[in-house]
């Protein structure tokens, strides 16, 4: 089965493309995002994969910015551990989830991941990559499952939050100011 999904980004001026395989052996997204910020024009390209649970196992990711390219190739056991372009990277232990700066996809995979019960908030650690910036950190996040359809996103503490509406998949479908999905998928 393949999902295409087509996104843009409001803040960051962007278009992604997409394209979700589910396999017996889990999920393997393939995605490109090009546009512009700061006056720099940039092209993201991202593998990421995980298992049946929606662990990440993989995030190869290659961005230009301007002039420059950069590849770093991050390997997930599912269970927190790491290593980047095959050096351990403790820095990241405890992290299941990963988030792109620059995708709204990568939001679904805590709420694809996590067990639901009620409005019970989840604080996770994720490896955040904020690919303008040319940074990998851990960072702190809370979803909270108001709805179906909707999940509060918060970083942790508390300097940003946001309203997610998904579709059946857990597939963002608008995050306020900065993506909105486009028809057609």
């Amino acid at each position: 089965m393949e999902t295409k999904l087509l996104w843009a980004g409001l803040e960051y001026h962007s278009l992604e493309h997409c394209m979700l395989k589910k396999s017996s052996q889990g999920y393997e997204t393939r995605s490109t995002i090009i546009g512009a910020h700061d006056d720099r024009i940039y092209k993201v390209e991202y593998l990421l994969r995980t298992n049946t649970r929606w662990e990440t196992t993989l995030l190869e990711l290659t961005a230009e910015l301007s002039e420059r390219r950069q590849t770093h190739v991050y390997h997930g056991d599912g269970k927190g551990n790491w290593t980047k372009n095959g050096i351990p990277a403790r820095e990241f232990a405890g992290c299941i989830d990963v988030d792109i700066s620059l995708t709204p996809f990568t939001n679904s995979l805590p709420i694809n991941r996590l067990s639901w019960l009620g409005n019970e908030p989840a604080e996770i650690q994720v490896l955040f990559v904020d690919v303008l910036d040319q940074s990998a950190t851990v960072a702190r996040q809370c979803y909270t499952k108001l709805s179906d359809s909707q999940f509060k996103f918060e970083t942790v503490p508390n300097d940003f939050e946001a309203l997610l509406t998904v579709d059946a998949s857990g597939f963002v479908l608008d995050y306020p100011g900065l993506f909105v999905r486009k028809p057609g998928n």
